[in-house]
């Protein structure tokens, strides 16, 4: 009985130790301010092609595939699911990730940016439309004056590569 006693309050220890959190944990930065890097497949800065030529190619054929680069203009607020960046023709273009197999940190804004993905021209319904108004944090009114599809283009990235700010 001393010996299951013993052997009992010998485990307990022993897991107490392994399970403790150290003290003190060195970091370099915080994971919240951390948002350079790579989000789902490596993008390598390759063969990117301008945004004006991949409009070119979208609006001549419905469909572009390839690198492009730009800056994070707006991203979703809930979770990091999508994010928009300003076109040269002066739109916007809602980036969606693959799968929903990544998500880009929510304090991206304003970060440049390199997608690897395929634009496509679409037609957005109304219900996806308001969905994307309140995920952004629109009002209720916002949202409610959302009452007709828009026809845009939209990427769908399988690898987001942030850069630092210059």
């Amino acid at each position: 009985m001393n010996k299951v006693f013993s052997l009992l309050i010998c485990c307990a220890f022993g897991m107490g130790i392994a399970c403790s959190s150290p003290t003190q944990v060195k970091t370099e930065k915080s994971t919240l301010d951390t948002v350079a890097g790579n989000y789902g497949a490596e993008v390598k800065e390759l063969g990117i092609t301008n945004t004006a030529e991949m409009i070119k190619a979208v609006e001549k054929s419905g469909t572009f595939e390839g690198i492009i680069s730009g800056e994070i203009q707006e991203v979703c607020s809930k979770k990091g699911c999508w994010l928009k960046m300003d076109l040269p023709d002066g739109s916007s273009m809602r980036v969606t990730f693959k799968d929903y197999g990544f998500f880009v940190p929510k304090n991206s804004q304003g970060f440049p940016i390199i997608l690897e993905g395929v634009a496509t021209l679409t037609e957005t319904d109304v219900p996806t439309l308001q969905h994307y108004a309140k995920d952004a944090g629109a009002s209720e009114d916002e949202i409610a004056e959302i009452t007709e599809p828009k026809r845009e283009i939209t990427f769908e990235a399988v690898g987001v590569k942030i850069k630092e700010k210059a």
